[in-house]
């Protein structure tokens, strides 16, 4: 079990997409706050990270119908009801990229789950990033895009089994 941080226990936590990548950073730059992890919507995007300005081109101005990227985010800011100063401020924060040796101080046990039609994985899904960890396993969701992938209870079994609930 990993060591405890600041005399806390370590933390079992789940995030989706820029959620499962903020968890990653967390975890290469503070060994010890995990003892589990289940990622979902993540793949080998987290080694290789897409350019955020069509999204935010889409999410400044009018869509054009060509971005279908921009567009689906967009339906999903405004349908939620999110900021979108907010979502373009995070979006054009400055990153500083994981890389195989951040991803190897990750010792907590890590589940990646992603959609087989999810474009974060490409080709392999979540191959170069589950490779990168030192214990992880993948779970791919047949039939299941980006969006998806936390609503499909096959994702929620995997996710509750994984800790043991």
């Amino acid at each position: 079990m990993a060591a405890a941080v600041q005399g806390r226990e370590p933390l079992d936590a789940i995030g989706f997409s820029a959620g499962a990548q903020v968890l990653l950073r967390l975890a290469a730059d503070q060994p010890g706050t995990f003892r589990r992890l289940a990622l979902l919507g993540i793949g080998r995007g987290a080694l290789e990270p897409a350019d955020p300005e069509p999204i935010v081109a889409a999410l400044t101005s009018e869509p054009n119908p060509e971005n279908v990227t921009g567009m689906v985010f967009r339906r999903l800011a405004d349908g939620l009801g999110n900021d979108r100063a907010a979502l373009i401020a995070f979006l054009r924060r400055p990153q500083r990229p994981l890389t195989p040796a951040d991803l190897a101080r990750i010792t907590t046990q890590v589940l990646v789950v992603l959609g087989d039609q999810d474009p974060a994985g490409t080709l392999t899904p979540g191959d170069g990033l589950v490779a990168a960890l030192p214990d992880a396993r993948l779970v791919t969701l047949r039939g299941v895009d980006h969006f998806g992938t936390p609503a499909d209870v096959r994702c929620m079994q995997a996710v509750l089994g994984f800790l043991g609930c």
